[in-house]
């Protein structure tokens, strides 16, 4: 084992006196127990994550009965709902952050395994791309979504308050009225109750193979959530002594079976960026093409919040990821997972509870998958999810109305600027050009908010997972790199087919080449790690790949 270094040497005597000083006990040390590290982004300041310290003492405390020695420390976690429209700019470049945090202290301290405790946007992608970049036996556990709340028949939780703000700015609904809506939005401990990026990343983790079966819906505050706790302890400790290790888990085969997974739930546009940097640092290239390739084969079978009625506590009622994977099972790949169990041995063995929560193959809610890979003269690439666009909005055409800020764009909803059949274009929000490539939910939500049902939205930002409608992001390349969305001016016409995966304005080469050269890179304030982000993307797209 690798802390075999730290237990048997002479030279790491006084080590073994620090170890002790920790509370160590020697005669761990020496009868060679696994030392295993416990990644805990347990904080008071995100529900996700309000309840993870219990978590956390509960897959130590497994630990233990395994014969192995934990030792946790903390890793940061951005609330994306919280940062969103105040500071969104550090989020991304958290996910980075965690994954160094993660790799600076495995390695410094000679663990033999590990297990993350995560469950919101960045952390958990953070935590999966350790795993595979170290390469030493892991495994994650997902804290689990909140439950909502039923309000006069309707499900009520906190990102409905996005949506209440566009009412505000619309002049639809006053703001000491909103204000009194707060308490019903209220929910406590969890991710977000819908499709989110939180519980999209949670249900990848699980397709996987790196988290125990159920976990990525079982809900945060059920009993069952400590006894996987528990049992992800006890786990980790068998993963060294058999010394089972995530690339020999997260494969080529694992990664399409998460996409096609995350296809047939329609799951956030977050994981086109989550997903590729996940598998590159396992040494395997996944583009976006690839997403709209399983998307296009692969029917969906969910309507989970934002884009349908259903939240995660009801996909957990009708069988959880084991029921997704048993209508499924035609169309994966076997592959291993840290339960010991193959994929299709989880699918064989699982049972759909409620056929209309988690539709067969040949009654889906719709054809294709949930994203879209949009090309033409804006965009080499762009992402939108196709699932929660309405029918008549998949191919539309209209003015360009060009924001460089949202409160730019909110103010002008405010002011009644925006009209039915705008495309409200944001460039500038990319990775290098935000940077750090900010959600763009408040803008998409106060569209929304606002009553607006024909107005599309495009930027080289992201968007939360939590955006429905019209919302087309990723626009590859971004306006810092030189891409063609910078040079798109207030009344431009612009053509969107998402059936077609067309999207185009109506200028000529020329015409973009020209306006490309006068255009002015908007000043902005930036700290220092997004300074550092900026410089790592210059030349560089959304997906690490060189311009």
């Amino acid at each position: 084992m690798r802390s075999d270094i730290l237990k048997k040497n002479i030279e790491t005597l006084p080590h073994r006196a620090l170890l002790m000083s920790a509370g160590v006990c020697r005669q761990d040390i020496e009868s060679g127990k696994p030392f295993i590290g416990v990644a805990n982004s347990f904080n008071t300041l995100i529900p996700g994550h309000i309840h993870l310290d219990e978590l956390t003492r509960e897959v130590c405390r497994g630990i233990r009965d395994a014969g192995g020695v934990p030792f946790q420390w903390g890793v940061p976690g951005v609330c994306d709902g919280i940062a969103m429209f105040v500071e969104m700019r550090l989020s991304l470049p958290s996910r980075e952050h965690i994954a160094d945090n993660i790799e600076i202290m495995m390695l410094s301290h000679s663990l033999d395994g590990w297990v993350g405790v995560t469950n919101c946007d960045k952390i958990t992608p953070g935590m999966l791309m350790a795993a595979a970049r170290l390469d030493l036996p892991a495994l994650i556990l997902t804290g689990g979504p909140m439950k909502a709340n039923v309000v006069a028949g309707q499900k009520c939780h906190p990102i409905v308050g996005f949506g209440i703000v566009g009412r505000v700015k619309a002049g639809k609904m006053t703001a000491s009225q909103a204000e009194q809506l707060l308490p019903d939005m209220v929910c406590g401990a969890g991710a977000c109750v819908g499709l989110y990026t939180a519980n999209t990343m949670a249900v990848v983790t699980e397709v996987l193979g790196m988290s125990l079966t159920r976990c990525a819906t079982t809900i945060a505050l059920d009993p069952k959530k400590k006894q996987q706790a528990y049992e992800s302890g006890l786990r980790i400790v068998e993963l060294v002594k058999s010394d089972v290790r995530p690339r020999s888990i997260m494969t080529r085969a694992a990664f399409e079976n998460a996409i096609r997974v995350d296809m047939s739930m329609g799951g956030s546009t977050n994981t086109v960026l989550h997903i590729p940097a996940i598998a590159r640092e396992a040494g395997i290239d996944i583009g976006v093409d690839e997403f709209d390739r399983i998307s296009r084969q692969t029917p969906n079978l969910c309507s989970i919040i934002p884009s349908g009625p259903y939240e995660m506590a009801d996909i957990d009622a009708a069988g959880g990821i084991p029921a997704v994977l048993q209508r499924l099972q035609p169309m994966l790949t076997d592959n291993p997972t840290v339960t010991g169990k193959s994929i299709i041995q989880v699918a064989a063995e699982a049972t759909v509870k409620d056929p209309e929560v988690i539709r067969s193959l040949d009654r889906p809610f719709h054809a294709e998958g949930g994203i879209a890979v949009l090309k033409g003269n804006i965009a080499s690439s762009a992402v939108v999810k196709q699932t929660a666009i309405a029918p008549d909005m998949l191919i539309c055409t209209g003015p360009a109305r060009v924001f460089y800020t949202e409160e730019a764009l909110l103010d002008a909803i405010s002011a009644g600027k925006i009209a039915e059949g705008d495309v409200v274009v944001l460039p500038f929000q990319g990775p290098a050009g935000g940077p750090g490539m900010p959600e763009m939910l408040t803008p998409t939500d106060a569209i929304k908010g606002a009553g607006f049902i024909r107005v599309a939205l495009i930027t080289d930002g992201r968007f939360s997972g939590a955006t429905s409608g019209l919302s087309i992001g990723h626009v590859e390349m971004e306006a810092y790199n030189g891409g063609a969305i910078a040079a798109i001016r207030d009344g431009d016409i612009i053509d969107i087919d998402v059936t077609a995966r067309k999207l185009d304005v109506r200028l000529t080469p020329a015409q973009i080449r020209d306006r490309l050269s006068a255009v002015k890179v908007p000043e902005r304030k930036l700290p220092r790690m997004l300074g550092s982000f900026r410089k790592a993307y210059t030349g560089i797209n959304c997906y690490g790949k060189q311009a």
